[in-house]
């Protein structure tokens, strides 16, 4: 039974792995480093801004 859960761990871990990877992830890791180290005006606006340009470049890839 305990092999079966740490079976269980590392097929979750793997697919954590998978999904931290992927391009839209990486970028929003990127971009929320950056939003936390900005801050006043430009700030605020980066923080309206990137998850439009996010969503806008994820539907645009769909054809939406």
């Amino acid at each position: 039974m305990e092999r079966e859960l740490n079976l269980k761990r590392i097929v979750l871990y793997v697919q954590k792995t998978k999904e931290s990877l992927l391009p839209i992830n990486l970028i929003k890791g990127f971009i929320g480093d950056y939003k936390s180290i900005l801050s006043g005006y430009s700030g605020t606006i980066l923080n309206i801004a990137i998850p439009l340009i996010i969503n806008w470049i994820t539907k645009r890839k769909r054809g939406d």
